[in-house]
């Protein structure tokens, strides 16, 4: 708990420092001096409604296998890491509230495992990918949506195991089978929502960029 409790801290501050509240900011209008609101409070309310649910889910059925899904990689993507940590140890604070089954030892430990690590992975290898196969649509949708996800959640997983967090009513070898697996079910829902999000809302990703990624504006 106390590596846990460390970890957020420092990503915690870290992300705070970076003074992420600026990408909320209202923004002049293209056509006139109104001001619109940012685009990034869509997916940001988005993640606030939906992942506590998907986080808290573990505790709220029996089954034999405990599914737990992360998000953090897609919430990386859609307000950049900066934004993404406290917007994340937020839903850990609401998974914690929803389910009677949760208490704050075991939010700390997903907020951690499912959402500062894995983010902060994310990050990592994305910048590892821009800078050693270069900014193209399909290495950003392949490479950093799906594949690094897939890493990055496989890792947390296996950080977390090593850890002593087991997953329940499974053994130790099959654990880190059962983690690689649902780390492929998290990646292809994430490629496949920024894909969409790519052909059709590109502003809701706060990593993504026409010039950058396509070589013209739209």
């Amino acid at each position: 708990m106390v590596l846990e409790a460390a970890l957020t801290a420092i990503a915690l501050l870290v992300a705070l420092g970076l003074r992420p509240w600026r990408l909320l900011g209202s923004r002049k209008a293209a056509n006139g001096p109104d001001q619109e609101l940012s685009p990034l409070l869509t997916p940001l309310l988005a993640t606030l409604v939906v992942l506590p649910w998907m986080w808290a889910l573990p505790t709220l059925h029996a089954m034999p296998l405990q599914l737990q899904w992360s998000g953090a990689c897609m919430v990386v993507l859609m307000l950049g890491w900066p934004l993404a940590i406290p917007v994340l140890v937020v839903v850990g604070v609401i998974a914690c509230l929803i389910s009677p089954a949760m208490g704050w030892p075991e939010a700390l430990g997903a907020i951690a495992w499912q959402g500062v690590i894995p983010a902060t992975l994310a990050l990592m290898v994305g910048a590892l990918v821009r800078h050693f196969i270069g900014t193209k649509l399909f290495v950003y949708v392949l490479g950093r949506a799906f594949l690094g996800t897939v890493l990055c959640l496989f890792a947390s997983g296996a950080l977390s195991q090593w850890n002593g967090h087991l997953l329940p009513g499974v053994g130790d070898e099959l654990s880190l089978v059962a983690r690689w697996l649902m780390a492929w079910g998290d990646a292809f829902v994430t490629g496949m929502l920024t894909a969409v999000f790519v052909a059709f809302k590109p502003q809701w990703l706060a990593t993504w960029s026409d010039p950058l990624y396509l070589g013209h504006s739209r």
